[in-house]
């Protein structure tokens, strides 16, 4: 397996070549739908292994907010995220291709999630990208930002997600762990041998540590 040596994060670090006219503007939401429900359903589970996905509760996307289209009972939260979770600054915020399957277990689904389902409510409400970043620059001086419970984790292990432009399809199976305020060097991100990555940007002030794991969802091993 090619090492890590340029971050290619859970939802796509910036493109070295890409210009950020390239999506300049929100895609009729048309475009950021799947297929069916059955279908976003199917890929919300592939995030984690089926022992943890058939007992999540799954969302899927709806016309003013993320919906519940299966109730769980184990603690998780599984769910395709959409382009708008990047930073606000990411050439690709508002790339229609992108999906990316992940599922939250509880500590992540009560204190790192809400954050992508405010921000979607915003979309899905029409809010401009300006206005957008203000409400959140605005929350985080208000103390309001997002605030990772102790143990917050994500499984993204599906070979279904498209997570950038750069991978065109989903990236190594990982499992990712946030901390606020941590640079990723304490934890031994990115340092030769290791097989721990980091993202300090797209969640800034929080730091998103990835874990490559050897498996995808499915028991298909990595080459």
């Amino acid at each position: 397996m090619k090492h890590l040596g340029i971050l290619v994060i859970c939802m796509g670090a910036t493109l070295a070549d890409a210009s950020a006219a390239v999506y300049p503007r929100m895609a009729p939401i048309s475009q950021y739908e799947m297929a069916s429900r059955t279908e976003e359903i199917a890929v919300a589970r592939s995030a984690a292994p089926a022992s943890i996905s058939a007992h999540a509760r799954i969302l899927v996307l709806g016309k003013r907010a993320y919906e519940t289209a299966a109730p769980g009972d184990n603690g998780f939260v599984c769910l395709v995220v959409r382009s708008w979770d990047m930073s606000f600054d990411n050439p690709e915020f508002w790339n229609p291709r992108i999906r990316s399957p992940e599922c939250f277990n509880a500590a992540g689904a009560r204190s790192v999630l809400p954050r992508y389902l405010e921000r979607t409510r915003w979309v899905l409400a029409g809010h401009s990208l300006a206005r957008m970043r203000a409400q959140a620059a605005a929350a985080r001086a208000a103390g309001e930002g997002m605030k990772p419970l102790p143990g917050a984790i994500c499984f993204m292990m599906s070979r279904n997600g498209y997570l950038n432009d750069s991978v065109a399809g989903p990236w190594y199976p990982h499992v990712m762990s946030f901390a606020l305020g941590v640079p990723p060097a304490d934890l031994g991100a990115g340092l030769p041998g290791s097989w721990v990555d980091a993202d300090d940007t797209n969640y800034k002030p929080v730091t998103i540590f990835m874990v490559i794991v050897p498996e995808w969802s499915d028991g298909t091993r990595i080459k």
